[in-house]
């Protein structure tokens, strides 16, 4: 096996062992690199330098017969959304093309503490806007698995760049499945924590409410070491969680539901198929699964597409060409200067969201959608912690389908929303949710999605360890 395709355990059991070096580990990633990211599309910035500069401080570490730690030396990609230090940070934005960020995120900071080898940053939909990678100002992003295809969005770089072997491992961003959806197109582990349990200081927002940072990875021990890094309370982002008051519960008798709303009209019934063979290895283990309904889940999609296009107009309202963006743009007045600049400066999918954000958020509308919708939030969520009552977990496809064709749907949004409908609802109640491969349709991946109650993360990377042994 070539070193750019060993997974984060097998890479540090060889560090550890002497059988390569850091140094060796990061050029085998970045020579995978050189070789097929002009036909994958996966990376926006390279750090080349500093990343094997990294290695060599790994080695000599390893050379003095200290002990490292399990994601020392390990090279990972970072979403192009989330800060680094006098590093291009554009969010696959023509407004944020030249931006170089002031300060780094807490995710990269506790990452760099570790001494991980951060390879650069990867592609992805406009401000995490889309579902196929194809809304990036700086062209879409390939399914490595069939090039004619989408890697899904908005963490399709990052999912691209670790299915193809250009990274061991990779950090996304999640505000209705972008993670989970990208990861069950390009057949890996991508994972949804708890939100307010990984602090989204340094990510630039798209819906604050919703957002959340997470990682992707070949395993789902993969997953679990990255994400015990990064999560845990931050003073810097007020909604982040202190995890001293919860404690880790391990059960034996599980009991598992499967989401009735999920099958059926729209959903590849050869998906449903490979489902169904999981539920009966698990029958085998003793694990009882029967199917499950959430009441008002139906009411998810159109919920959130109201809910996210708000927050996305208030959070996108500093892109005014002022403080970010072309500040060159010639213009009589300032109404006309800040017109110029986001016309120019965002995509169709951007400006469309911002539009409807403000428009519900309009005096005459705010009572009628955005209301309604935080309130059917509220039921939603509600509903959910009922069924946890008696169900340990939830699963579902994470996909109503394998990954479709570049260009499919890029000119149909309905189409393009309706890739969130089985993600969306863990955003909405703020639940920890992952997808991991269950196999594959023709050469396209497909995925199941598992969600469990707020802050039982490990218990639903636990469980998520026994599928994938089975």
């Amino acid at each position: 096996m070539k070193l750019n395709e060993l997974t984060i355990d097998q890479a540090h059991q060889g560090l550890v062992a002497k059988d390569f070096s850091a140094v060796e580990l990061t050029q085998a990633c970045l020579n995978c690199i050189e070789k097929t990211d002009s036909k994958i599309n996966a990376f926006l910035s390279l750090d080349s330098k500093n990343a094997l500069e990294q290695a060599v401080v790994v080695d000599q570490r390893i050379s003095a017969n200290k002990k490292i730690e399990i994601l020392e030396g390990i090279p990972l990609a970072i979403k192009d959304n989330i800060c680094i230090e006098k590093t291009k940070t554009t969010a696959g934005s023509k407004m944020l093309e030249n931006y170089l960020a002031p300060y780094s995120a807490t995710v990269f900071n506790k990452l760099h503490e570790q001494g991980v080898v951060v390879l650069g940053k990867t592609n992805m939909d406009e401000f995490a806007m889309g579902s196929s990678t194809e809304t990036s100002a700086f062209g879409p992003t390939k399914n490595p698995h069939d090039l004619k295809c989408s890697p899904g969005g908005s963490s399709g770089g990052s999912a691209a760049a670790v299915a193809s072997g250009m990274a061991l491992g990779a950090l996304g961003s999640d505000t209705g499945g972008s993670i989970r959806q990208p990861a069950s197109f390009c057949g890996l582990v991508g994972f949804k924590p708890t939100y307010g349990r990984v602090s989204r200081y340094g990510l630039l927002a798209m819906a604050s409410s919703l957002d959340q940072i997470g990682p992707l990875g070949k395993t789902v021990n993969d997953v679990r070491q990255i994400f015990k890094v990064i999560e845990g309370r931050d003073d810097k982002d007020a909604t982040t969680i202190n995890l001293d008051n919860f404690k880790t519960k391990t059960k034996k008798n599980l009991r598992i539901g499967l989401l009735k709303e999920s099958l059926g009209q729209g959903l590849d019934p050869k998906i449903e198929t490979e489902i169904r063979k999981i539920i009966q290895k698990l029958n085998g283990l003793g694990i009882e699964v029967e199917e499950v309904s959430v009441p008002e889940i139906d009411k998810s999609l159109a919920c959130y597409y109201v809910i996210m296009p708000a927050e996305v107009s208030s959070n996108l309202s500093r892109y005014d060409g002022v403080r970010f963006g072309d500040q060159k743009i010639a213009a009589k007045n300032l109404e006309e200067y800040y017109i110029k600049t986001r016309s120019a400066g965002f995509g169709d999918e951007v400006k469309r969201r911002i539009m409807l954000g403000t428009f519900v958020l309009s005096a005459g509308y705010c009572d009628a959608y955005y209301r309604q919708a935080q309130k059917v939030r509220q039921v939603i969520k509600n509903n959910f912690d009922q069924v946890f009552q008696a169900f340990d977990f939830i699963i579902s496809p994470t996909t109503p389908t394998p990954a479709f064709k570049l260009g499919e749907k890029v000119d149909d949004p309905l189409a393009m929303y309706l890739s969130d409908i089985y993600t969306a609802p863990a955003n909405l109640a703020g639940l920890p949710a992952i997808s991991l491969p269950i196999g594959k349709i023709g050469k396209l991946p497909i995925g199941l999605q598992i969600m469990g109650p707020q802050m039982s993360d490990y218990e639903v990377l636990n469980f998520a360890e026994i599928i994938e042994k089975i």
